[in-house]
Order: structure tokens, then C-alpha cells, then sequence
């Protein structure tokens, strides 16, 4: 008697709204078709059934909010009858999270795209309570008792509810979501027409990571300004001849991509991460674009970077762009960055900082391409082509003086261009 739970398909995801249902109480379904849309916190994914029979019941309503862990369905066999009905969970009320009672056993893979019919585990703080403890892995009660955080209240991720690792906030983060439920902000009328927008779970992640980077990181910001003619004259020449074998064209930020990549590899200490008690460097450079979508902004991920070529990277980049704004991004396709680019040069701003993407140390900014009087070698003024680059960096992991290797390293790069075509 498989049972259908909200399946947890981000590492950040803490409830999902059931957007549309594809399939009705009473119809047959089979391993591999699609139950239901669904939307996380940085996308809406199809949910996909792996199991055959018959839909029996829907606990969840079109637009309804839940939990992961919590049902959402039944599926019963062809003759297979529900001799002991799963609890039904309390239905949703709008814009809250609806709470189920379920108790067992096994929690749904976050990398997988589509939920899993194995039961998963919703053990609630009061189920953990009754028991007289808190289920709690050792490493879990060892970065508790580190962080000061309490893990009462805590639905774990692990085996039959049991919290690990990755479940346990930061103090900071827990007591500031807290207080922001607890106490919200009074906003003052301003006597003309006002809209109310409910934050989608998209936002509320944004603002949560936000101002745990900032409250919680200490940036450091370096810029420089770039010359970019050559590389506008290396595009030029690049996309007459894309053009000519009718093959897509190549933007900068293509370029500026694969000039981040290769200049982590020259300076690798800015592709690490905070580990709290350590710092991680990792041998390959997957960067982390940060892509404009409807309710905010996601950061998929171009894997092993600096293996890929200029034409490789364009094809990445646009192919997650286009998937990113159709919300067909995998959960997988947002995890493991190691550097992060930000790019608004498109829009027209000439210089920005951006906030760090943890557990990363390091992002980059990139703004537009403008021309401007500059003096030349010769001490001439002339007409110039200039582009600002600006590094945020987590002062924990990356010092100012490796910060400013990197980030010339990557002035190099752009300014001589062909360099990295080879």
C-alpha cells in the first residue's frame, strides 16, 4: 500500500505546494508517469509515481502547503484494499503548512526528481517528545552543543525522524527565523493603493540565506576595472564565424565564465569553503550562475568547469538559463557549487557587490561593458571599452592578498583572451 510523501528535493526545502495535480482519485497510474507539479523553494518539479495501481486518495488539495515527510497520496495495487488507512493529514489552510502523523521510516532522496513512494520519515517534535528524547545522530548533538543551538522542535531528515548533521541551524539563523515568525515587522499605511504579496517558499529561502551571509560572514570586497576591447574584438571574430557555420553566438559572460574557471585554477585557495572547523579546497571548479527567475533568483551549477571549452560552456549556461525560468531545473543541477558569478551588466549596472553564496568563499560580480576616455600606452587619451569586477570574499576562508592574486589572475585572462582558448 504504497503512501506518496512530500519528497524533500533540495537541501533547503522544508514544505512544498502541491501546484497542480495530473491524475484524479480513481485513475491508473503506472511506474514513470507524472502524479502532480510540485514547488520547492527554488523550483516546481513533476512528481513522479513509482508504483502501479490506482490512485485512491488524495490528501492534499490543489494549492495546499505541506511538509516533507508528510503524505500527499494512495496508491493502491490492482485487488490491494486499505485495510488500515494511512492518517489523513489535517487539511491546509492557504498559505500554511499542513500536519500530518506519520511516523516511519525511511527519508526520500533529495537527489532524485520525483518523489519516491517508500515511506518516509515525518517524525514531529511531539512524536520525539512522547519518547522521552531526541532522536539525534552523535555528530548532530556535537555541532548542537557548538552552535548553542536546542534541537527540540527539530523534524529530523534521517532514518525514523532522526536528525544528522545537516539538519541543525546555525544560532544565528535559528534565532533570527524565530524572531522574525514571532514578531513581525509593522509596516505603516501609506494612504494610496496596496498590494499584499505572500512570499513564496523562493523568497523566504533568499531572505533567510541572505541575512545569515551577511549577518554571519565577514566580507571583504575587492574590484578592479578590466579592459575588455579585446575581448569584444576576439567575440566579433568568434560569432562571424559561429554565424557563418550557423552556430550559436557567444556572449560575454560565456567569456567571463570560462575566464573564472581558469583563473580558480591558477589561484585555487578562492575555491574553498567554510567547514566550521576547517576549510575545504576543491580540486574542481563548478560555478554557480545566478540566473534571474519570476520569484527571485536561483544559482545552477556548470560542473568540472575548467575542463570545459568556451563553446561548452555557452551551451551549458544557456541550457540552464532556458530550463531555470521554466522551472525544469533538477534538484541535483543547484548543489555543489564552488564559486559563484553574478552577472548584471545586461541590465546595465556598471559596478555592484554581491553577497556571498556559503558555504562558498568567494563571488564574483560583473557588470556591464562601457566605453569611456582612457589613456593608452602611448599617454594618449582614446576612446576605451571597460568592464568592473568585483570579488566578495568570505574573510575566513580567503585572505585580501589571495582575493587580489585571483582577481588579477582573471583581469589577465579577460584582457588577453586567446589565452584561454588553449
Amino acid at each position: 500500500m504504497p503512501v506518496i510523501n512530500m519528497p524533500k528535493l533540495s537541501d533547503t526545502m522544508t514544505e512544498g505546494t502541491l501546484v497542480r495535480w495530473l491524475k484524479k482519485e480513481g485513475d491508473t497510474v503506472e511506474a514513470g508517469d507524472i502524479l502532480a507539479e510540485v514547488e520547492t523553494d527554488k523550483a516546481t518539479m513533476e512528481m513522479e509515481s513509482f508504483d502501479d495501481g490506482v490512485l485512491k486518495e488524495i490528501y492534499v488539495k490543489e494549492g495546499g502547503k505541506i511538509g516533507v515527510g508528510q503524505k500527499i497520496a494512495l496508491i493502491l495495487a490492482e485487488g490491494e484494499s486499505a485495510d488500515a488507512p494511512a492518517d489523513k493529514p489535517a487539511a491546509p489552510a492557504s498559505g500554511n503548512k499542513a500536519e500530518g502523523k506519520e511516523k516511519s521510516s525511511t527519508p526520500a532522496d533529495p537527489s532524485k526528481g520525483s518523489a519516491t513512494s517508500a515511506p518516509v520519515s515525518s517524525a514531529s517534535p511531539k512524536d520525539q517528545e512522547v519518547r522521552g528524547r531526541v532522536k539525534a545522530s552523535p555528530l548532530a548533538k556535537k555541532v548542537a552543543a557548538e552552535r548553542g543551538v536546542s534541537l527540540e522542535g527539530i523534524t529530523g531528515s534521517g532514518p525514523g525522524g532522526r536528525i544528522i548533521e545537516k539538519d541543525v541551524p546555525t544560532k544565528s539563523s535559528s534565532s533570527t527565523s524565530s524572531s522574525s515568525s514571532s514578531a513581525p515587522i509593522k509596516l505603516e499605511k501609506t494612504g494610496g493603493e496596496e498590494t499584499r504579496i505572500e512570499l513564496s517558499g523562493m523568497r523566504k529561502i533568499i531572505a533567510e540565506r541572505l541575512l545569515a551571509s551577511k549577518t554571519q560572514i565577514p566580507h571583504f570586497y575587492l574590484s578592479v576595472e578590466v579592459d575588455a576591447a579585446p575581448l569584444m574584438r576576439l567575440r566579433k571574430e568568434v560569432n562571424a564565424a559561429n554565424e557563418a557555420a550557423e552556430q550559436p553566438k557567444i556572449t560575454v559572460n560565456d567569456f567571463v565564465l570560462l575566464a573564472v574557471a581558469r583563473a580558480a585554477q591558477q589561484c585555487p585557495k578562492v575555491n574553498a569553503a567554510w567547514g566550521g572547523d576547517h576549510v575545504m579546497q576543491y580540486g574542481s571548479v563548478n560555478i554557480s550562475v545566478a540566473i534571474a527567475v519570476e520569484d527571485g533568483l536561483v544559482t545552477p551549477v556548470i560542473r568540472n568547469a575548467q575542463t570545459l571549452s568556451l563553446r561548452e560552456i555557452s551551451t551549458a549556461v544557456k541550457d540552464l538559463a532556458i530550463r531555470a525560468r521554466n522551472k525544469k531545473l533538477k534538484p541535483e543541477e543547484y548543489a555543489g557549487g564552488t564559486i559563484t558569478v553574478s552577472n548584471l551588466g545586461s541590465y546595465g549596472i556598471e559596478q555592484f557587490y554581491a553577497i556571498v553564496n556559503p558555504p562558498q568563499a568567494a563571488i564574483l560580480a560583473v557588470g556591464a561593458i562601457v566605453k569611456k576616455p582612457v589613456v593608452n600606452a602611448k599617454g594618449e587619451i582614446v576612446v576605451g571599452e571597460r568592464m568592473n569586477i568585483s570579488l566578495s570574499g568570505d574573510h575566513r576562508v580567503v585572505d585580501g592578498a589571495v582575493g587580489a592574486e585571483y582577481i588579477t589572475a582573471l583581469r589577465k585572462l579577460i584582457e588577453n583572451p586567446a589565452l584561454m582558448l588553449f
